[in-house]
């Protein structure tokens, strides 16, 4: 656990928060796919406070009151969240603990200690049926428990004044996601299928983390934005240009070809998925001053830099 003021005389008060020569960032989710990337890359420009599941459960919300009334930071990084869609559908008051309560917490302590929040939500708070890009003015309606459980835990990070960032289709080097299974089974089975009629943003957490670095540096309050790499494509077209790169830098494959599959075929299936939830990043762009970068660059540079890890 990180040590107070009062445990640590050799810390000093700024702005009312323990800081010596960098920002004090505290990231919860430390060990998951995107808050490894985030302890790992900001590490050099923040003094980063490192909370895994098993350092801080945050089912306990009497833990996580204790330890944000006193911590000494001046930003908190959400990145924990209960996001098996299957596993929420059945287990619905778990979710809503997990994906709102907890995060609802968290954004009004920090709101009254004058800490910034940043949260992280996702596209399941749509409902697919939109064909077109999605605005965050767009209604959220979603279909399962999961989606609705993320969207009310936005919903009360933003009452309290606080941020919320949606991403989609997330993956990178500190945890297996999509690009990994398909590369995997490329290179060792006859046979990869993805959903055809699936669309989404992929986005990459070296991006989120470069992204994300510009609401530390300066702190827009009180809103919501989408941050995901620009453009959109379905899980096969994803998967077939994940296997593309790799066929490009030389790596050898069992199968060059993606099959088709379509949502309705997946009876594994429990809860329902949207179909289109891809997503606009022109308000975030906007205030970044520049386009994002599109999400094929950031496949190809994934796999030319991590496919030894596949």
């Amino acid at each position: 656990m990180v040590a107070t003021p009062d445990e640590n005389p050799q810390l000093r008060l700024y702005g009312g928060f323990a800081s010596k020569d960098r920002p004090r960032v505290a990231i919860f989710g430390s060990r998951g796919r995107l808050g490894s990337a985030l302890t790992r890359l900001w590490k050099s420009d923040f003094q980063i406070l490192p909370y895994s599941r098993e350092e801080l459960d945050i089912a306990r919300l009497q833990d996580v009151e204790k330890l944000l009334k006193k911590l000494p930071c001046d930003f908190v990084i959400n990145c924990t969240g209960l996001t098996n869609v299957d596993y929420c559908e059945d287990h619905s008051a778990e979710a809503y603990l997990l994906n709102a309560s907890s995060p609802a917490l968290m954004a009004q302590i920090c709101s009254a200690r004058g800490i910034y929040f940043l949260h992280f939500s996702t596209d399941y708070v749509f409902e697919g049926k939109y064909p077109k890009l999605l605005t965050e003015k767009h209604p959220a309606l979603p279909l399962n428990q999961y989606g609705s459980s993320k969207l009310e835990g936005e919903m009360e990070v933003l009452r309290a004044g606080q941020t919320a960032l949606r991403v989609s289709w997330v993956f990178g080097p500190d945890k297996p996601s999509f690009i990994d299974q398909i590369l995997h089974k490329a290179l060792t089975e006859n046979k990869v299928e993805a959903i055809a009629d699936k669309t989404s943003c992929p986005t990459y957490t070296h991006d989120i983390a470069k992204w994300a670095k510009f609401f530390i540096q300066n702190e827009p309050k009180g809103n919501l934005f989408h941050l995901c790499n620009s453009g959109e494509c379905s899980w096969l077209e994803y998967g077939q240009y994940a296997l593309d790169c790799a066929l490009k830098y030389g790596i050898s494959l069992k199968t060059k070809s993606v099959s088709a599959l379509n949502l309705d075929e997946m009876q594994t299936f429990k809860a329902m998925r949207p179909r289109h939830t891809a997503m606009s990043t022109e308000k975030f762009a906007t205030l970044y001053g520049q386009p994002l970068r599109s999400w094929k660059e950031a496949v190809c540079e994934y796999i030319r830099t991590y496919s030894h890890k596949v």
